[in-house]
């Protein structure tokens, strides 16, 4: 156990080196940290405000994953500040710092917080509204200065993340349908050695519900290339013209969907040929388990070439098949061939966009 530690470590510590989704998160911290830190400085030690400590907060809340995202929630981050600070004066001046005027402020803030246009920033204008309420309300100066506090944050946290290497995401979307590529080989070639090896009754169940946790990949791959076209807008940073439109990524995420579920009709076929076994019998149950296997192998590796001999071997199956005369089980020999033809036209597409995407 103590030899196999270190391997192991030293593995997790390899995948995450080249893990880009953690590099863009641990980037994502690190302009958090700067953009709080220097609102702080400018709110508290420049400009001498009094409790700034709005400057901060807003700045943490306005770096987002992408520009775009933080210009958006920027807006409505000061729009609902200004709201919330409108609102407490009012119910202070009203009804005070008590019981009643708390409930008020409340009950308010979260209707107001209702619009839909707020969105996720309608609890920015409860806590903002609680903040000043609880902390002072009744001179203009100190809600001047809420305002300007929460303008620096929204700035800074601007700022930051457009200029300082603004995000993105095209390695983190890649990476995703790389992934799915890998998953999706390996599936093939887990079916086609098994197959070859004898029976499989305990296994098809497993392989369609692999085909199922895959296509969770398949949606995270939508996330991510969504996300990252909009990392491109307001981007100033070269590679973001290609990602604005990425047409081949979306047509590349379609092609695997129908990839997965040709996998999937094939378990289901096997499934209905597994109990009896006799399909096997040569040439076909020895040759489409290697196809198969080969497959796998050729869009684990984005391998047109593989896919392209995996095709002419498939091809000559079918002559082999055919020459020996209609055999007792055609329907499951049929579908099975269908399933990989297709399966093959999928891959013809995804080898050639992952050339020139990947």
């Amino acid at each position: 156990m103590s030899t196999t530690a270190p391997a192991r470590l030293r593995a997790w510590a390899q995948q995450k080196w080249h893990d880009s989704v953690m590099w863009n998160d641990l980037i994502q911290l690190v302009k958090s940290v700067v953009a709080a830190v220097l609102a702080w400085v400018l709110a508290a030690d420049l400009l001498e405000l009094s409790q700034s400590f709005l400057a901060p907060w807003s700045a943490l809340l306005v770096v987002h994953a992408t520009v775009y995202r933080s210009m958006s929630r920027g807006v409505r981050q000061v729009v609902a500040t200004v709201v919330a600070v409108l609102l407490a004066a009012g119910v202070g001046q009203a009804l005070g710092l008590d019981a009643v005027g708390l409930a008020v402020l409340l009950a308010l803030a979260m209707l107001i917080g209702w619009v839909p246009w707020f969105g996720p920033e309608a609890i920015t204008i409860t806590t903002t509204a609680l903040i000043v309420l609880t902390t002072g309300w009744s001179e203009d100066s100190l809600l001047l200065a809420r305002l300007l506090d929460t303008g620096i944050g929204v700035a800074v946290g601007l700022a930051v993340n457009a200029m300082v290497w603004p995000p993105l995401l095209r390695h983190t979307a890649v990476d995703s349908m790389a992934r799915l590529d890998e998953g999706i080989g390996q599936l093939l070639q887990d079916i086609g050695r098994r197959l070859a090896s004898g029976p499989v009754e305990d296994e098809v169940a497993g392989w369609v519900e692999r085909t199922r946790e895959l296509d969770e990949n398949v949606d995270e791959a939508w996330a991510l290339v969504r996300q990252s076209q909009e990392a491109a807008y307001l981007n100033r940073r070269r590679e973001a013209r290609e990602v604005r439109d990425p047409q081949p990524w979306l047509d590349r995420i379609l092609r695997r969907e129908q990839a997965l579920a040709e996998v999937r009709s094939m378990a289901r076929t096997l499934s209905a040929a597994v109990p009896s076994q006799a399909p096997w019998a040569d040439p076909f149950g020895r040759v489409w388990p290697e196809l198969l296997v080969a497959t796998g192998q050729a869009v684990h590796d984005t391998d047109t070439t593989g896919v392209a001999g995996v095709r002419r071997r498939l091809e000559e199956l079918v002559d082999e098949v055919a020459a020996e005369g209609i055999p007792q089980h055609w329907p499951v020999h049929g579908a099975l061939i269908i399933n990989l033809r297709n399966l093959l036209d999928e891959l013809d597409s995804l080898t050639e966009l992952g050339r020139r995407i990947g």
